[in-house]
């Protein structure tokens, strides 16, 4: 059942009976985005992380050091003065042709996506719903959270924050006690025309490449009647995990969309794959423009099992609510790269630099000059796929000059490979068109090379000749001397 995914989705609230969280120097609200899973009986998932100021200190103590063994938090576990506000959007009354930008992106994929309308009164009664709302459980995904801590390593300063105020105290996202922790909210008067049970499906089809909606509402309950269920477009950057639990998009998020949803659209229409975790991040200080997200196929599994498990009143709205992830249809054609140019990109190290490289030849590489650092001899890792690569020794054998204004080396294998995709290379360069990125980023080998999009933005030339390329893809540290594709004819650019 396809579901409108701006309809999905909603802002959550959490306050203290007295407007403050127990034990927290916070005033105001936490809040972040959430997803309606069905209506009757209503039910929300959303990021946990807003609920962990109202835990128990009892509770806290008891889990200190062991939250790894913790399986489910039930409601008895936070404060019971916590107050919920879920706020969504109410069926809008302009109704237009139906013909927004998405359907012109998608084709013959009708969406079922669309922008949510402004009205000129800020929380007017015809454009958003308010509803009280009570904490079911929170469940973590140990699964993302075992990928996460092999993706994200401690020891490269990865740093995560939501909002001014929660940085202040603290930065919620910063303890990742938490960061793997999804809540599950009961809704008992929700009665929203138009909102139906969302269409879950798991992530192990997707593929890099693949172009994803981000649906959340930025700052979170601040202004929703201008930022509520605000959509952005990215791909598929990387994956990591089993099944696929860990997806990174560049589909552009704000603090506030922590909870919102990340859609794919099939043949079947667009589909809930993913939970926002973290919409921004930086590696030792240096921000990455990629979007955390946990596959939804995995949280329903963990949240299931919780609550068939569980002994408390709760267990007796699991015959009424179906949290099942089903198997991806066929996938929309996606204009991002096609699979095998991923292999003609490989990682290049010099002892502890490392960076990218073109495969243009069976056996060279080009890369960047400050990638191989006055370096001879390198080692050149090639994935030809997630499951299999190989390490294979090169010498640069040429580089330009330090006063150059080129940044060019070039590597050669000391063996050839016998299955290369060899790079066409362009010969028309037009500012305005699509184009994507690969290299491996701020992730090195951990989970090959990320995809990030966007446009050549300017093209530089001299004696009416390219030499320089601008694009707005987001580009990380490691990418250095990776590849420019054109997004339509998966030509190499620079």
């Amino acid at each position: 059942m396809v579901l409108s995914g701006d309809r999905a989705c909603c802002v959550i609230s959490a306050s203290g009976a007295c407007g403050n969280p127990v034990g927290t120097p916070a005033q105001g609200s936490w809040s972040c985005s959430g997803i309606i899973l069905s209506q009757s009986p209503g039910i929300v998932l959303c990021h946990g992380a807003i609920f962990s100021p109202f835990l128990l200190e009892e509770v806290i103590a008891a889990k200190q050091g062991n939250w790894s063994q913790c399986s489910v938090l039930l409601a008895n576990s936070f404060s019971p003065d916590i107050q919920i506000q879920v706020l969504c959007a109410a069926e809008s009354k302009s109704k237009g042709n139906g013909k927004g930008v998405l359907s012109k992106d998608l084709g013959a994929c009708s969406p079922a996506l669309g922008f949510n309308p402004l009205s000129n009164q800020q929380g007017s009664p015809g454009t958003l719903r308010q509803h009280e709302a009570k904490l079911l459980m929170m469940v973590p995904c140990p699964e993302f959270q075992d990928t996460f801590s092999e993706v994200f390593t401690r020891a490269e300063q990865w740093h995560f924050c939501r909002s001014e105020n929660e940085q202040e105290h603290g930065a919620l996202l910063d303890d990742l006690r938490y960061l793997h922790w999804f809540a599950l909210l009961e809704i008992p008067d929700l009665n929203s025309p138009g909102i139906a049970q969302v269409s879950c499906v798991l992530a192990e089809s997707l593929r890099k490449g693949d172009t994803l909606f981000a649906c959340g509402s930025p700052f979170g309950s601040f202004c929703p009647d201008i930022f509520i269920n605000t959509l952005s477009k990215g791909i598929v950057s990387n994956l990591a995990g089993k099944g696929n639990v860990l997806i990174l998009t560049d589909a552009r998020c704000l603090p506030g969309t922590e909870g919102g949803g990340v859609f794919a659209c099939s043949e079947d229409g667009f589909n809930l794959v993913g939970i926002i975790v973290a919409p921004l991040c930086w590696k030792a200080n240096e921000w990455v423009g990629l979007t955390l997200v946990c596959s939804i196929g995995h949280i329903l599994e963990n949240v299931r099992s919780a609550w068939v498990g569980s002994k408390s009143s709760v267990k007796t709205l699991w015959p009424h609510v179906q949290l099942v992830a089903k198997p991806v249809g066929k996938m929309a054609v996606s204009p991002g790269p096609a699979q095998y140019l991923l292999s003609a990109v490989v990682l290049v190290e010099c002892g502890q630099v490392w960076g990218s490289g073109v495969l243009v030849s069976s056996r060279l590489v080009l890369t960047c000059r400050h990638v191989v650092n006055g370096s001879l001899d390198v080692c050149v890792r090639v994935q030809h796929s997630p499951e299999k690569g190989c390490v294979l020794k090169g010498k640069v054998v040429f580089t330009t000059t330090d006063d150059s204004p080129y940044d060019i080396a070039a590597v050669e294998l000391e063996g050839s490979l016998l299955c290369f995709a060899k790079p066409v290379l362009a010969t028309k360069f037009g500012a305005g068109e699509e184009v994507s990125v690969v290299g491996f980023g701020v992730f090195g080998q951990s989970c090959g090379p990320s995809v990030t999009s966007g446009i050549l933005s300017a093209v530089i030339t001299v004696d009416e000749k390219p030499v320089m390329l601008q694009t707005t893809c987001a580009i990380h540290g490691g990418s250095s001397g990776g590849a420019l594709f054109s997004t339509n004819s998966g030509k190499l650019l620079g």
